[in-house]
């Protein structure tokens, strides 16, 4: 049984930054499509970036372009997002999740997910 740990959220000032940890036991992410996602109080959940550990592929969001990096450390079986210039809508819980979808499409059934490491943008 797979399990993902997040890690890193906390409370940030506008145009801070913060980096987000997941880590993986019970298996590895080269083996898994993982994906950040966020879910905002009264919103619907948001992917957000994407990443394709046995190759590299990445993927943002539109909202998150330019500002967030996803990258994964395969010999720490670890996936990382890096947030920068966080923005007051950037608040929310952020989850990693891992699918055997090839593709970064953050949509479809997740076969594992975290519990969620909240992040807060607030001066």
């Amino acid at each position: 049984q797979a399990q993902l740990v997040e890690s890193g959220g906390g409370l940030v000032q506008p145009g801070g930054s913060l980096r987000l940890s997941c880590a993986a036991s019970g298996t590895t992410f080269d083996y898994w499509v993982t994906s950040w996602f966020r879910q905002a109080p009264g919103k619907e959940r948001e992917g957000v970036s994407c990443i394709r550990a046995s190759n590299g592929y990445t993927y943002y969001a539109d909202s998150v372009q330019g500002r967030f990096t996803i990258s994964a450390d395969t010999a720490k079986n670890m996936v990382y997002l890096q947030m920068n210039n966080l923005k007051p809508e950037d608040t929310a819980i952020y989850y990693c999740a891992v699918t055997i979808n090839p593709s970064c499409s953050m949509r479809g059934a997740y076969n594992y997910w975290g519990q969620g490491t909240q992040v807060t943008v607030s001066s």
